[in-house]
């Protein structure tokens, strides 16, 4: 990831410099008179970026480096829009004279090349002087390093939380049971002392949820039974002598400092080894950020040894999971409930003998839900309201602004904190991402896939290797879920996340963080400002406009050199977008107002990567929509649209597009190479040439078909066998290139063909039965997740199903009655299936698992069956040795771990 393009940290400096290099190439080497002007500022640029890198690891930087950080930011924006501009008016000249109009207009170009020479030669020449100005401001960019990781210690108020008397904790009593039972549940008192092994409990959850003041409850509790004990605190730049020689001093009691002669790891260890060979032990190692401190603390705790108890905390589901791995458990720490907010919150800001006067209440329990139950939130926003006026009105402008004024507030400082820290470990890229959700509202449940390709489009993620951007994009958001910094939405049957939502204590954090870096410019109700705004934007976000009311709104704000623009659903009047013109986002997403006359100047909007017009009226895209040659995402879905231009196919750049399945496509389609997703294609409205050329897309590897017939096809049995034809040739040639996911809707006739399909990895088909599993799929080598539906499954169907070697999830179909007993050994196969659902369609039918199969099975979903009844699961299920959660029917069981 670290050939991300642009970032929050660095602006456009990366591209900028790319596009520099460009300008140094053959193909630029007429501008003679700028070559060393832009070598110049190219190594310049490349020690700012390399700064500005080492500054976004710095917390809380101070107003000096924050100013000049900006600054250099903005330069770096205003120069890849002077770059791309040059490089647009070069390629439009370029073109080929055709006729005598033509002709004269090349002639005219000419002219047109000699000023953009001229032109560029000026821009150049200003932006070095402003660079320069720049860097002579802030000379410290070269010579930071030495103190920069120093600055701005403070106390880290985690450690207060380990001081707070049990008397103050609410919420806490039921958690510290259960985790007290299952540092139990591993205990077995007949097993001789040399084979006990230590329990151990990973606490689990985001910042400020009370996992450091939960363990500290425990241990205090249980402390005394043992026989040696010790609390320790790794954070997120561990010293790992230091956190030995603690764990040493408190378990023996006596001090070891870096003086003794045990002072190197591998000692350390050795000795608190030897200390505990035969000792019933206590320890807590609380706020662990990675697998590899981990890995080397556990060393110092010997595994065979008398019942003893380890606790771990972490806000890593990956660290966790690592923690228990030896005869644990992993605890998802819960947020408090809104009785337990209350007494929190109560607690904090009325005496002890008096109570939430009544007036009050309904505010406060709003308060209290926009912290959704974060104990961290809830005494940062007590402390604010402690020292606010006691009235309705004052509590509901707190309400309203909660988070908008966290930086101006000293009483959410410790909240700061705990967020920076989880905020400050991210690598830039990760930054960027995080950042960039703050143009989503609050409780809004955000759409992985949209999320995404937006990231995409502004560059902060771009294809390496064999791996799409899209992939990699995966791969930020899901670390972003691993380290608690978005939540999960929604969740689907075969353990996919679809969605997520920011908490919205987390949301108001990167909102102030984004302001602060002019990242994102908000505008409108209830949106307020933070601090001093800047007046250039880069990427705005609109919401609420009312009829008259645009202008208003955004007056005495440079539009010009916007990147990114955002309308968000309840926007009553829609800009003009002819000011946006180097906008490379346009997201209008859901904007019901949005008509077929707003969007005739997109095609001006020469520098647009990202279209989003899904959920509006828009019935038809301008004819020249095929000059918007560095369009890389089409969403047309949920429009009125029902035939794309003819001209679309000259988007050379466009990866993703994305249309309903009664969109018609234009002949050409073979010219779209870059085309990596495209949905939903359906086959029978589309000529026959469309159709052969599918297989020509090389870099496709996201296909959706949806094979209905139509209805108004009127030469129905010529037309559709020619169809069928080309659709299957197309797939067989995408096959051996490297498509990875396909959909087939109504593609009964098309499933049994004799498709070749190597490369695929993902197969999902819907209203689709077919009499039996086709012979080819045995040939699905790299296939890891399957949905198919067979007419009457038989023993046959499950052992082609089982004998594919990377197969993880299987839904299988069962549309009719099967007429024998179907049973899965260790013979058929399935080594390696996480989630086996199996959906008797209309009829229960029998199924046993024997001994050896599936035996890496963790989700079993059956959906009807006939040997299972209301308290009954002898079905084999003793035979699935990892199975940890069954559903039957509506009904889920989750089997606890022995």
């Amino acid at each position: 990831m670290e050939s991300a393009l642009v970032s929050a940290a660095t602006g456009s400096l990366k591209p900028v410099r790319e596009k520099l290099a460009t300008l140094l190439g053959d193909e630029y080497k007429r501008f003679k008179g700028v070559r060393r002007e832009i070598r110049s500022l190219t190594h310049e640029l490349a020690a700012m970026e390399t700064f500005l890198l080492k500054m976004s690891e710095v917390d809380d930087p101070d107003s000096q480096d924050i100013d000049w950080m900006n600054k250099v930011r903005d330069l770096s924006y205003d120069m890849e829009d002077a770059i791309d501009d040059f490089m647009q008016s070069i390629r439009d000249n370029d073109e080929k004279p055709d006729g005598f109009i033509e002709r004269i207009k090349n002639s005219l170009g000419k002219l047109g090349k000699m000023k953009a020479r001229r032109r560029i030669g000026d821009e150049i020449q200003d932006l070095k002087k402003q660079i320069i100005e720049v860097g002579k401001r802030n000379a410290r960019y070269k010579s930071r390093e030495a103190f920069s990781k120093t600055m701005n210690a403070t106390v880290d108020p985690r450690v207060l939380a380990m001081f707070e008397h049990a008397s103050k904790l609410v919420g806490i009593d039921e958690p510290k049971f259960e985790i007290i039972e299952l540092l139990t549940l591993g205990e077995d008192v007949r097993a001789p002392v040399q084979q006990q092994q230590p329990n151990i409990v990973s606490i689990v959850g985001s910042g400020g949820m009370g996992k450091t003041s939960l363990a500290k409850q425990v241990y205090q509790d249980l402390k005394g039974q043992y026989e040696c004990h010790a609390f320790i605190s790794v954070s997120r730049n561990p010293d790992m002598i230091n956190i030995f020689r603690t764990i040493l001093t408190e378990l023996v009691a006596k001090k070891y400092d870096g003086d003794t002669e045990v002072g190197s790891i591998p000692q350390l260890i050795s000795k608190i080894t030897d200390f505990l060979a035969d000792k019933r032990y206590f320890v807590v190692v609380d706020d662990i950020w990675d697998v590899d401190t981990w890995d080397i603390i556990k060393r110092a705790f010997p595994t065979t040894t008398s019942s003893s108890s380890i606790i771990t905390t972490t806000r890593m589901k990956n660290v966790a999971r690592s923690c228990s791995l030896f005869n644990g458990y992993v605890y998802n720490i819960s947020p408090l409930n809104m009785v337990h907010s209350r007494q929190l919150l109560h607690r904090r800001i009325f005496k002890s003998d008096e109570d939430c006067p009544s007036y009050l209440k309904n505010v406060s329990d709003e308060i209290l839900k926009k912290c959704a139950g974060l104990p961290l939130a809830i005494i940062a926003i007590s402390g604010l309201l402690a020292n606010t006026e006691k009235t309705e009105d004052q509590w509901n402008k707190v309400k309203d602004s909660i988070g908008r004024a966290l930086e101006r507030n000293a009483s959410v400082k410790g909240m700061m904190k705990i967020l920076s820290l989880s905020y400050y470990d991210l690598p830039p890229y990760l930054k960027t991402c995080l950042l960039y959700m703050s143009i989503y509202l609050e409780d809004n449940t955000i759409e992985k896939e949209g999320l995404i390709r937006r990231w995409i489009a502004e560059r902060f993620i771009i294809r390496k290797g064999r791996y799409t951007a899209y992939e990699l994009g995966e791969r930020c958001f899901n670390e972003l879920l691993n380290r608690g910094l978005i939540q999960p939405g929604e969740i689907n049957q075969y353990g996919t996340v679809k969605s997520c939502r920011v908490h919205g204590t987390i949301l108001d954090f990167i909102i102030s963080k984004s302001i602060e870096e002019n990242f994102i410019t908000l505008l409108g109700v209830p949106i307020l400002k933070i601090g001093n705004q800047s007046i250039v934007v880069r990427r705005l976000w609109l919401q609420g406009v009312e009829e008259g009311n645009s202008t208003a709104l955004t007056t005495g704000l440079v539009l010009s050199r916007v990147r990114s623009l955002t309308m968000v659903r309840g926007i009553l009047e829609i800009p003009s977008l002819e000011e946006f013109r180097h906008v490379r986002v346009l997201d209008l997403m859901d904007c019901s107002k949005l008509e077929d006359r707003h969007v005739e100047t997109i095609v001006r909007l020469f520098h647009l990567r990202y279209l989003n017009l899904r959920g509006t009226r828009i019935s038809k895209l301008p004819e020249q929509i095929g000059r918007l040659g560095c369009l890389e995402i089409l969403d047309l879905r949920h429009t009125c649209l029902e035939e794309l231009p003819a001209s679309v196919i000259n988007l050379r750049k466009l990866s993703n597009l994305l249309v309903d399945c009664n969109v018609k496509f234009p002949d050409g389609i073979a010219k779209m190479q870059a085309l990596e997703m495209l949905e939903e294609v359906s086959v029978s409205i589309q000529p026959c040439d469309f159709l052969w050329s599918l297989g020509q897309l090389k870099n496709l590897r996201n296909l959706e078909l949806d094979l209905e017939s139509d209805t108004k096809d009127t030469d129905k049995s010529v037309v559709a066998e020619e169809r069928n034809k080309a659709i299957v040739s197309s797939l067989c040639k995408l096959g051996i290139q490297d498509i990875r996911s396909l959909t087939i809707c109504e593609g009964s006739s098309l499933l049994q063909e004799p498709l070749c399909l190597p490369t695929l990895e993902k197969l999902i088909t819907r209203n689709s039965a077919i009499p039996h599993v086709p012979t080819w799929v045995s040939c699905l080598r790299n296939l890891q997740h399957l949905r198919i539906q067979v007419l009457v499954v038989k023993q046959d169907d499950l052992c082609i199903l089982g004998a594919l070697p990377s197969l993880l999830i299987l839904h299988l179909i069962d549309v009719t009655k099967s007429n024998e007993k179907l049973r899965i050994s260790g013979e058929v196969g399935f080594q390696f299936l996480r989630i086996f659902i199996y959906d008797a369609f209309l009829q229960p039918t029998d199924l046993m698992f024997g001994a050896g199969s599936m035996p890496k099975l963790e989700k079993l979903v059956l959906q009807c069956l006939r040997t299972v009844e209301a308290d009954c699961l002898d079905f084999g299920i003793e035979n699935l040795p990892c199975l940890n959660t069954v559903k039957v029917g509506g009904d889920y069981i989750t089997l606890l771990k022995p």
